[in-house]
């Protein structure tokens, strides 16, 4: 992973995760306890992941610090905090935006399956799973759309309701229309299986293979955030938000 975190964006993030930290943390032994936490050492072998730089006044200095963190360890601190990382994972920032505003169940999954991808791959791309499932869901009450659903649906399931009522595979389209509806139907289906298969969401034995590489829950959990803005964008195009009727018969004088 190291290597996949270039040195220039290391700069760049190192200034984002200090100032999130001193505004989540407000006294210097708050942020040595917070650093502490990501701190391994092992004086045996004489190793440590990173050297902790104190200043003459034996306080942290936050900024030497965090340079000296590995990319990977700096990266999950950065995801811990809640600092966006548009150059790793550029479509999670937009998305998270779009779903804070419209979609608060699945805004708050994703959130936790953003910040589960370090350190739990297998749970990341499952809640991922269930964050596209909800703004499905949420997209699917709008009474506007004909067809409803129970509740129980699939995110297989509600990705061919919601491409149907969308109108994306239509035999009239062009067949690179119908292309795109097919290859989003094709990904959906591909993250529903990573979940039930592959993922400690549904029971597993030791012979069963669990996703532990981040670079998976990486490339999933941002393709969630392609597909999750594309529907909500072409949700938004062919159903445009209602503006309320005024009645002067409802006005209490």
């Amino acid at each position: 992973m190291d290597d996949l975190v270039s040195p220039k964006y290391q700069m760049q993030l190192v200034n984002s995760v200090e100032k999130a930290i001193w505004d989540e943390y407000k006294t210097y032994k708050q942020v040595r306890l917070y650093i502490n936490k990501w701190h391994k050492s092992d004086d045996y072998n004489n190793w440590e992941n990173f050297i902790i730089v104190e200043k003459s006044n034996k306080e942290i200095d936050l900024t030497l610090t965090l340079h000296n963190m590995s990319g990977t360890d700096l990266l999950k601190a950065a995801i811990d905090l809640g600092v966006d990382t548009p150059d790793f994972i550029p479509s999670i920032p937009t998305f998270k935006n779009e779903l804070k505003s419209e979609f608060k169940t699945a805004y708050n999954i994703f959130t936790t399956a953003h910040k589960q991808i370090e350190t739990d791959p297998s749970t990341a791309i499952g809640l991922a799973n269930s964050a596209l499932e909800s703004i499905i869901k949420e997209i699917l009450k709008d009474n506007r759309i004909s067809n409803k659903i129970t509740g129980n649906e699939t995110l297989y399931k509600l990705t061919t309701i919601i491409l149907k009522e969308f109108n994306l595979t239509n035999n009239e389209h062009p067949i690179e229309i119908k292309t795109i509806g097919s290859s989003l139907l094709a990904i959906n289906q591909a993250i529903e299986k990573l979940r039930s298969e592959k993922t400690n969401f549904h029971g597993k034995t030791n012979a069963d293979y669990l996703i532990t590489d981040t670079l998976y829950a990486y490339f999933v959990v941002n393709s969630v955030a392609t597909v999750g803005l594309f529907l909500n964008s072409y949700y938004k195009n062919k159903f445009p938000k209602q503006t309320p009727v005024f009645n002067e018969d409802d006005l209490p004088f």
